[in-house]
């Protein structure tokens, strides 16, 4: 089958968005990981497919699949570029569009042509529910991880994250401590790890190793995560720019059972189709 693709990025996180309401096939874990794969396929960090919704108070549902194949329960900076491709595919005509994903309802708000902000919802920090093996909920957790502890905030954003404080995130060990974390036994769904360099109470840099995929250009939910540890220890403020290795987001949270609310852009790289 030839299957038509946009190929978009929000913030340097960049996706293969696929319809599967106007186009008919179902996506096996092999077809994803040759969409993704750089040399022989597209290449993206996740597919994303646009499907009807099994809700019928929502307008879609929203599946993401990380390269290995594996599908996942959300990706903020991907819900972005979810809400524009409906939007220029003509699948919808509104500016306000709630999506069903494996985590949940989440709303998409089409702020211009480029920039697009999401109701993330409301951040979880029971162990139980991230999940993390925690004997109960604390502030931070002590983590061992190649022979050092390291201490870490842990939530759910929809999927797992595990959040490190550092000097400077240019010098992170991301590489080494990444997966080292992704793959802790304390998670037993693996978790996405992040490397938060406090710049100012509004500000923040930060590098995630993603779950599946390795260290990506941009994180949405991990911007969220990294926000929302800092704001609980006094970090941070309300309100906090996120500087990514791909760009910018901006990352909002009123306190303890608020949503988070995120904003950045989005950009259209090509359109093309591939044979599957």
């Amino acid at each position: 089958m030839l299957l038509k693709f946009t190929k978009m990025h929000g913030a340097g996180n960049d996706f293969v968005v696929i319809d599967l309401i106007s186009q008919r096939y179902k996506l096996r874990p092999r077809d994803v990981r040759l969409l993704a794969d750089r040399h022989f396929g597209v290449g993206c960090d996740q597919v994303l497919v646009v499907e009807a919704p099994h809700n019928p108070e929502v307008d879609f549902r929203y599946r993401i699949y990380n390269a290995d194949g594996n599908e996942v329960e959300q990706c903020g900076n991907g819900a972005r570029c979810f809400a524009r491709f409906v939007l220029e595919k003509k699948l919808t005509t509104k500016r306000v569009i709630t999506v069903e994903t494996a985590a949940g309802i989440i709303e998409l708000r089409m702020r211009n042509r480029q920039d697009v902000e999401v109701n993330m919802g409301v951040p979880e920090f029971e162990p139980a529910a991230i999940p993390f093996a925690a004997a109960a909920r604390a502030a931070s957790y002590p983590l061992l991880v190649d022979g050092a502890t390291l201490e870490i905030g842990a939530l759910s954003m929809g999927n797992p994250h595990a959040v490190v404080r550092i000097d400077s995130a240019a010098d992170a060990p991301v590489a080494r401590l990444g997966p080292l974390i992704e793959a802790h036994p304390d998670f037993p769904r693996r978790v996405n790890a992040g490397f938060m360099e406090v710049v100012s109470d509004q500000a923040i840099r930060l590098r995630v190793y993603e779950r599946g995929v390795g260290e990506t250009l941009a994180c949405g939910t991990g911007a969220c995560a990294a926000v929302v540890y800092g704001i609980t220890r006094g970090w941070l403020r309300d309100l906090v720019t996120v500087e990514l290795p791909g760009g910018k987001l901006s990352i909002s949270w009123a306190g303890q059972g608020q949503p988070v609310i995120m904003t950045g852009p989005t950009e259209v790289v090509f359109e093309g189709s591939i044979r599957i």
